[in-house]
């Protein structure tokens, strides 16, 4: 894989117009890669589902090259219908529109010649990847006292153009003191055996808003990695709502920062994975100062042969005092097959907190179904009526009402 990377690497350099710094910076963090690799069991971080097997069994052999002076052709098909909403369309790692239609363009900045920087101390190889190998990125600022009108969607599609691609792309948002942004991930792919690596980092000023649901509904047989980095001031509000049922192979990371009192971060998902699927949810909440409140719920429904894991963990600095930490896991087991792991964590340096943790799986319970049976239903509507109420509870936790009807739609809940 060595010989690849360097030999990849240099074919972008050739196609590239970086600068000496950029280069620079990019070259350290592939010897960064090179040297640790794709993580694998061995890191515990990662001891449930081991990415490095998984890419070796799934795809085999990676391309790192990508030409992102080609262009894509957008599939207008994919957009959401019933929403009016701004975009951003990434084809096969690159950007091809970004459109704030919806906006007054005067709250809404955007840089695209940003230097090279990483603002991420945590030890991620792929993170190093991302360093590495992504084109230039984008950073977006709402300004100050502005909310956003309509939900920017951003838009993950690969065509039949990519196979055996690894893909990183980047995206920072600034969210000014009083402003807000709800933001969509949509992933839709039409091509399979590819590995995505996505880098978001997100800045919210004092009294800002944060609203992220990340929607991955659409079966492929691609391979994702998301981080998510959150820094919060003071009475700032993160909401993370997280649907993983698509891919192959999806781990979704967050790492929230709470540095401002009364900050809140929230992070709600779910995993529907069918036949052979294995997707994990891992959430590091550092609760900085005092005051400062985090609520997590994430319930799983798996079947044949899918594995699923959420890694939770709460961190309370000495100085955080009157924090208020939750985290809560449940997984229903639809097959003997199927597998779930949790690992909530606790890290607490203050005294005066509320800090809670659970965590429960197993099969649907045979009572329900015979109830329901009981009063009419065969037994397949028996089994969708309970998993539907099983995951509207956590749908219900998301507070704008648009997009929890437009996301019930989607995954097909009814009340």
């Amino acid at each position: 894989m060595e010989e690849q990377l360097k030999t990849d690497f240099e074919k972008i350099l050739k196609i590239s117009n970086f600068s000496e710094k950029d280069i620079k910076f990019k070259k350290n963090y592939l010897n960064k890669f090179i040297e640790n690799g794709f993580p694998s069991r061995k890191l515990e971080n990662w001891k449930f589902l081991d990415l490095s097997q998984i890419i070796k069994n799934d795809i085999g052999e990676l391309s790192f090259y990508n030409d992102y002076s080609v262009t894509n052709k957008v599939d207008t098909s994919i957009f959401i219908d019933g929403l009016e909403h701004n975009k951003i369309i990434f084809i096969n790692g690159r950007i091809e529109k970004i459109d704030f239609d919806y906006e007054d363009e005067k709250q809404i900045e955007i840089f695209d010649d940003i230097e090279a920087n990483n603002t991420f101390n945590n030890k991620n190889s792929l993170i190093d990847l991302n360093n590495a190998f992504r084109n230039k990125y984008y950073k977006i600022v709402v300004k100050k006292g502005y909310s956003i009108k309509k939900p920017l969607v951003i838009y993950h599609s690969t065509n039949e153009k990519t196979k055996y691609k690894n893909i990183n792309l980047r995206l920072d948002f600034e969210l000014e003191q009083n402003s807000s942004l709800k933001l969509i991930d949509f992933f839709n792919d039409i091509s399979d055996k590819n590995f995505m690596n996505i880098l978001y980092n997100f800045d919210l000023k004092k009294d800002s808003i944060l609203k992220n649901y990340k929607i991955d509904n659409s079966l492929n047989k691609n391979l994702k990695y998301s981080f998510n980095n959150i820094d919060q001031e003071k009475n700032s509000i993160s909401e993370t709502f997280i649907f993983s049922a698509g891919s192959n192979y999806f781990k979704n990371e967050i790492n929230c920062n709470l540095k401002g009192e009364y900050s809140s971060a929230f992070v709600n998902g779910i995993f529907l994975l069918k036949e052979n699927q294995q997707h994990e949810i891992r959430s590091t909440i550092n609760h900085i100062v005092e005051n400062t409140k985090s609520y997590q719920l994430i319930k799983s429904v798996l079947g044949k042969n899918s594995k699923a894991a959420y890694q939770g963990r709460i961190y309370v600095d000495s100085k955080a005092q009157k924090t208020n930490g939750y985290q809560l896991s449940k997984a229903i087991l639809l097959d003997e097959t199927s597998e779930f792991n949790a690992k909530p964590e606790l890290e607490i340096y203050a005294d005066d907190v509320k800090c809670s943790h659970g965590s429960a799986s197993g099969s649907l319970d045979e009572n329900s179904i015979f109830y329901l049976m009981s009063r009419g239903l065969n037994y397949k509507q028996s089994k969708e009526l309970l998993i539907n109420g099983f995951m509207l509870d956590v749908v219900e936790k998301i507070t704008d009402s648009e997009i929890k009807n437009l996301i019930k739609n989607m995954i097909g809940l009814k009340e």
